[in-house]
């Protein structure tokens, strides 16, 4: 989505809530406790899961009422948002699209990015597999689609039928691999009769029973399961914190949620969980197995919590936004 788009959704939305109160860092202080009442439904991207479930944890030992979080992909939990109008917050591993606006506008709502960390998407193995530890961007698509064995693809690895798990086609993690890999094509990996789960731990189960297994899924899983997989450097680079913030990783993408400031008006218990989660997200993130998002970015997000709650932003991100906004108006004036 265009970046003048989310800025002119936020500053519709200003008018929607009160200004908060006490600030740290941007963000008022807030309180679980006394928002023990009322629900929190969020549903979406089985990569942003553990990190929202975590939060959701640390939010309920507070005294905070528990938020229901279902792992269901990014594309089912924008259905769920912007067609069907069930949950509060949506969970993506990917930016929402322009069609998927345009739903929630359909049935009244403007829906309002939260950028929450990074990832390196990880391409793991077998621990068992002792012959591939690095791949190029070519191989990886050959690997994924076309090549039946992995001689296939170098010659110097055995001869083996290459067994694919993969993420299903709802999944914010298939589409963007689809997108890095292959320029959003999706017919050459599924054309490949691979193994889809939209459960990633059947995933690591699938990968695991092989050493001719090949799988992707987010960093979080193959940190949670190291001592079983093996994870593969692409173009030579190792993912990790460094990499994914500066983008050199190849397959390095950032993580969201995603509300709507009707709702967080409607519904206050939602919007101090956004703050709450805002406010503590870089404490976790690294724990749970993700990186933070850029100093840059993250105040964006900042700003659209201020912004969504009728304060002005505070952060070079939105100020930035706002400069171009100006110069597009100026240009179309």
């Amino acid at each position: 989505m265009k970046t003048a788009t989310m800025l002119s959704v936020l500053l519709a939305t200003m008018l929607f809530l009160p200004p908060a109160l006490a600030m740290d860092h941007g963000l008022p202080e807030v309180d679980p406790l006394e928002h023990a009442d009322g629900s929190i439904i969020t549903a979406g991207s089985s990569t942003v899961f553990p990190l929202s479930e975590r939060m959701a944890e640390l939010w309920t030992d507070e005294g905070g009422v528990a938020p229901s979080i279902a792992s269901i992909g990014s594309g089912a939990g924008f259905e769920r948002f912007c067609v069907e109008g069930e949950t509060d917050i949506s969970n993506a591993s990917r930016a929402i699209k322009d069609s998927e606006v345009e739903s929630c506008a359909a049935i009244g709502r403007q829906p309002i990015e939260f950028r929450v960390g990074s990832d390196a998407l990880a391409v793991t193995v077998s621990a068992e597999n002792d012959f591939v530890s690095d791949v190029t961007l070519e191989e990886l698509a050959a690997l994924f689609s076309s090549a039946e064995t992995w001689t296939d693809v170098r010659a110097e690895w055995p001869p083996q039928t290459i067994q694919r798990f993969i993420p299903g086609t709802d999944s914010g993690t298939f589409d963007y691999f689809v997108e890095a890999v292959f320029d959003e094509d999706k017919e050459p990996i599924l054309s490949a009769n691979p193994q889809l789960s939209e459960d990633d731990n059947v995933l690591v189960q699938g990968i695991t029973g092989s050493p001719y297994a090949i799988g992707f899924f987010g960093y979080a899983y193959y940190v949670e399961n190291a001592d079983v997989l093996n994870i593969l450097k692409i173009e030579g680079i190792e993912a990790k914190s460094e990499t994914a913030d500066d983008g050199s990783y190849p397959l390095a993408r950032p993580l969201y949620i995603y509300s709507d400031a009707g709702i967080m008006a409607e519904k206050p218990a939602v919007n101090a969980f956004i703050n709450f989660y805002l406010s503590y997200v870089n404490d976790e993130v690294e724990d749970v197995g993700y990186f933070p998002a850029s100093e840059y970015a993250f105040s964006g997000t900042i700003d659209a919590w201020r912004m969504a709650n009728g304060m002005t932003p505070i952060g070079d991100a939105a100020l930035d936004l706002m400069d171009d906004r100006d110069e597009e108006e100026g240009m179309s004036g």
